[in-house]
């Protein structure tokens, strides 16, 4: 049987004194245990003390804790140098290297010195649970317990039980895990569990847009926080993770699923990783952080013109929502029907590019442009050319969508323009998570709210943007580029077929 975690003599010991371990020890600490701290590092273990001590003297000076809860949390906190003091640990935390074998050394020195009931959790974020477990002589007693960086600051835990872990462990360690002030999400052990595993849409579907030519890394991050309410543009994140961490992470996820394309990797990002282009540890990344930031040109020149004299709208989805707003803008707007003479045509398709709209619309592609509707004009305005779109016809377009200060980014053509495309992806990876049954649709959100800092859950997300459309979005771009990666699970084919909420469990 697990140790009760709910002690109050509880000793935790923490392995890997780096920006995690130390986070950890801190947190452990701060909730009155008695932790124990080392690193194979000489030196390393006093470093993290000092650090802990420095963010600490930050905390009081905010106000946010008291001189004395300072003292009291350092005096329950102690360097260890060898695996024998720590033998009365109820609870090993390994924060080591990712190495599938170096946690297995570590576990089976540790399981002759603690006691049968003490718990081993590792804080692996890309390795198995069970794989870790099966080099150890009670694999029952392994579990996951992945933090977030930095864990003072990061709710989420992610309590994971492979397959051998006590049913009961996982249940004790969900105790814990509220116990040191975090929201813990219970996922099985697969490949990125729940919070890296919804990461693999942001940021490879970012890159592939970019490396297409639809618009440049500025722009994608620019349309992603004024459109769609990001905190962080894809490009940001990427280099504020570091490109190399966050290229091994879409490798691993994807060689652990078996090249399931929805995962694929970015050649684009093997490229600038080999090159050292890592973002903000290197100083270079997408951004320049060596200096003044750089201007970056837009993708696509846009010659100022004057308001057309008259418009054509696709009578489709979010056509009437585009007509009304291009009349109180004082364009005679017509909506469906034979376009008029002269008339700029704008359509407004869901997955599908301008130009297989204008196709299938019979319309002049010279004259004829896509916009965004998907999120109903809210924020940043986005306009799709098609090859054959005059530099007339589209500075005309942006004038008209610009009107009263509005901004507007033009792109070149692109099944599902940029919004549709990353929301899509995120709510579709979203649903595969739920699919394969790896944690509660619910806490599927929590998680991704909290972990990554969208501003919904992929789940409740879908579910604001409409099910339905989601699908027609990803049926377009499947349709049109015939890849894999854009195919639609199951569970978002039949919840938006039923028109019921996508959080809807089995």
């Amino acid at each position: 049987m697990a140790k009760d975690l709910s002690q109050s003599d509880l000793v935790v010991a923490v392995f890997g004194a780096g920006t995690m371990g130390r986070g950890i020890a801190q947190v452990c600490a701060q909730a009155g245990m008695m932790t124990l701290l080392s690193d194979a590092r000489e030196g390393a273990a006093q470093e993290a003390l000092a650090a802990i001590d420095k963010a600490l003297d930050g905390q009081v000076a905010k106000g946010r804790m008291t001189a004395e809860a300072k003292q009291g949390t350092l005096s329950r906190l102690r360097e260890f140098t060898t695996y024998d003091e720590a033998a009365a640990a109820g609870m090993v935390i390994e924060a080591i290297v990712e190495n599938l074998e170096a946690k297995r050394e570590l576990f089976r020195e540790m399981e002759k010195r603690i006691a049968p009931d003490a718990v081993l959790a590792t804080n692996t974020s890309s390795l198995s649970v069970t794989e870790i477990a099966a080099g150890c002589a009670r694999p029952q007693r392994v579990v996951g317990l992945h933090f977030f960086n930095p864990p003072p600051l990061m709710r989420p835990v992610e309590v994971i039980g492979g397959l051998r872990t006590e049913p009961a462990l996982v249940t004790a360690m969900v105790g814990f895990a509220k116990r040191i002030g975090k929201h813990p999400v219970v996922a099985t052990d697969t490949p990125g569990f729940v919070v890296n595993h919804a990461g693999r849409a942001y940021g490879p579907e970012a890159l592939r847009i970019a490396s297409q030519g639809i618009a440049s890394p500025r722009e994608i991050d620019v349309l992603m926080k004024e459109a769609a309410g990001f905190r962080m543009g894809p490009f940001e994140l990427l280099d504020l993770v570091g490109g190399d961490v966050t290229h091994a992470v879409m490798v691993s996820i994807h060689s652990q699923y078996f090249g399931e394309p929805i995962y694929q990797p970015s050649a684009q990002m093997t490229v600038r990783v080999a090159g050292g282009l890592l973002g903000r540890k290197s100083k270079q990344g997408f951004y320049n952080y060596d200096g003044p930031p750089s201007a970056s040109p837009p993708s696509i020149a846009v010659a100022a013109q004057p308001l057309p004299a008259s418009a054509w709208v696709a009578d489709e989805d979010g056509g009437s929502e585009l007509a009304e707003w291009l009349t109180s803008a004082g364009v005679k707007t017509q909506l469906g029907g034979a376009p008029g003479a002269g008339a700029i045509c704008f359509v407004t398709p869901l997955g599908e590019d301008a130009s297989n709209a204008a196709v299938r619309l019979k319309l002049d592609p010279a004259r004829t442009v896509g916009v965004d509707m998907l999120g109903r004009f809210n924020g940043r305005r986005t306009v799709m050319k098609t090859p054959l779109t005059t530099p007339e016809t589209l500075g005309a377009a942006v004038a008209t969508l610009s009107a009263g200060g509005a901004p507007v980014t033009a792109i070149n053509d692109s099944a599902g323009f940029v919004v549709q495309r990353l929301l899509c992806m995120i709510v579709n990876v979203g649903t595969r998570i739920a699919e394969l049954c790896i944690a509660a649709p619910a806490d599927i959100d929590t998680a991704v709210e909290l972990g990554l800092n969208y501003p919904k859950g992929p789940l409740a997300l879908g579910d604001v943007l409409g099910p339905a459309r989601v699908l027609a979005v990803l049926d377009g771009m499947h349709a049109i580029t015939l890849d894999p990666k854009y195919r639609a699970s199951p569970w978002l084919r039949r919840r938006a077929r039923l028109g019921v909420s996508l959080l809807m469990p089995d």
